[in-house]
């Protein structure tokens, strides 16, 4: 199981968060900061998975980003690697050359991706053309509503005049 998701960028500021295990805000904090101290300081040559009070944390540096899961011990941590990867090609199909900024400006859309494909720390999807299709789906649903609600402040607006 899949315990959290961090997305920490090279300098150590966190682009990303979901929990599965629920932790108090205080050890969250606390768990962020060991989490960016222990895989900062590791350098690019070493193994991607290390092991992290008595749990796996597994990690991998797509360019300026870590993305980082902690799994049970008994996990299969190529696996994991396989969803990290898998996650980062779908936001890269998505966004079309996927960037830390994208993830800075549009994290509601990165959100969306990571639900669709994991539901209580378990791997939900995993072809990628089926999740982009429900995130397409589910950007139309926030346009049109969108369109509906500029449409009825509109006549909301005509009306008072």
């Amino acid at each position: 199981m899949i315990h959290f998701v961090l997305l920490i960028s090279r300098q150590g500021k966190v682009r990303l968060t979901k929990w599965y295990t629920p932790y108090p805000q205080k050890e969250r904090s606390k768990i962020i900061k060991e989490i960016s101290s222990l895989v900062l300081s590791r350098g690019p040559k070493l193994c991607n998975f290390v092991d992290w009070q008595g749990y796996r944390v597994v990690y991998k540096r797509y360019a300026s980003l870590y993305f980082c899961m902690c799994i049970d011990p008994a996990d299969n941590e190529l696996e994991t690697l396989q969803i990290i990867h898998h996650f980062v090609e779908t936001l890269d199909r998505y966004f079309g050359n996927v960037c830390e900024l994208d993830l800075i400006f549009n994290f509601h859309k990165a959100y969306f991706i990571l639900d669709e494909i994991l539901i209580a720390g378990e791997l939900q999807e995993s072809n990628k053309k089926v999740v982009l299709r429900l995130v397409t789906t589910q950007d139309s649903l926030v346009e049109a509503a969108k369109e509906e609600a500029s449409s009825l402040s509109n006549i909301i607006a005509q009306a008072t005049k």
